[in-house]
């Protein structure tokens, strides 16, 4: 609403000076005082390593709003809990489990998250997959993200996904992965190679 412009372009200021954007005259005169644009940061919202789906789910408000206890979780001696548990009661993956909407935008927030970081890791440091012959299994890999990258730039490489139960009834059947349900504090298959990506959320504690 035109109304809402000034607070707009405020906004737009805070993005520019956190150089999430640029910001220039606009030479056309056409209405537009100031021209917007991407920086690199900016980019990763689209293209081929499109991060949208990975902003969607951190930013969702389930997981923003735990931080506004952190005074409190700094100043008292709070249970061993992360903060999304105390403001929650419950942990990340039992949300994810047994809520409907969060599981599908926790799914495509990993692989957006997989594919990016899995280009890079290729890229850099692709030869720890050259000795690699026969079978390799994704640990707790969701959807297989990671697999593909890496069945795609090392087909001889046998890949198989291992996630639990729910996670793998999910996964597309297109991607020429085999999956496998279960649990990995339990048993992991045998392969000639395992391969673990750690996601920035603590998965549990291990003794």
């Amino acid at each position: 609403h035109p109304s809402k412009l000034p607070c707009l372009r405020r906004l737009m200021r805070v993005l520019t000076v956190s150089s999430i954007l640029t910001v220039a005259a606009n030479p056309a005169k056409d209405g537009a005082d100031r021209l917007y644009g991407l920086t690199p940061a900016s980019r990763l919202l689209i293209g081929s390593q499109n991060l949208a789906p990975t902003l969607s789910l951190i930013l969702r408000e389930m997981f923003v709003s735990p931080f506004l206890g952190l005074g409190t979780w700094l100043e008292h001696e709070l249970p061993d809990l992360a903060l999304f548990e105390v403001a929650h009661g419950k942990a990340v993956w039992d949300v994810i489990l047994h809520d409907a909407t969060i599981g599908p935008l926790f799914n495509a927030g990993m692989v957006a998250d997989s594919r990016f970081l899995m280009d890079i890791a290729i890229r850099e440091c692709g030869h720890v997959f050259q000795g690699i012959s026969g079978s390799l299994i994704d640990v707790a890999g969701g959807h297989g993200a990671a697999a593909q990258a890496i069945k795609k730039a090392f087909p001889h490489i046998d890949c198989s996904v291992l996630d639990l139960q729910h996670v793998v009834a999910s996964a597309p059947a297109d991607t020429g992965l085999k999956y496998i349900a279960g649990d990995m504090f339990e048993s992991i298959p045998p392969a000639k190679a395992v391969f673990l990506k750690v996601q920035h959320v603590r998965h549990a504690k291990i003794g």
